[in-house]
């Protein structure tokens, strides 16, 4: 789903404008945004949660060549699912 599809398909289940869909999304955006720099957990109840993550710097060894290459340190962000969402998530019939 692309963004202008997202924000079509929530104006539609909210009965509002997508100019006013387009703001509220992109004041959630910004929130959650600054939740995680003030390293924050964000739990929205029934999806899952997101924190932010220390990745340690590392040694990586190219396979081929055996050159070494530090990989420096990192954030990122971990999303962990909720429990009811994988219960929803079991249903969906896989795509083999």
């Amino acid at each position: 789903m692309k963004h202008k599809e997202l924000i079509d398909a929530i104006a539609d289940k909210i009965n509002r404008s997508q100019e006013d869909t387009e703001n509220l999304l992109q004041a959630a955006v910004d929130v959650l945004t600054s939740q995680l720099l003030e390293d924050k957990v964000i739990n929205l109840q029934g999806f899952g949660s997101f924190e932010l993550k220390r990745r340690e710097e590392r040694l990586s060894v190219h396979p081929a060549t055996q050159v070494r290459t530090l990989i420096p340190p990192k954030q990122t962000v971990n999303f962990r699912q909720s429990g009811v969402l994988k219960v929803k998530l079991k249903g969906i019939p896989s795509h083999e």
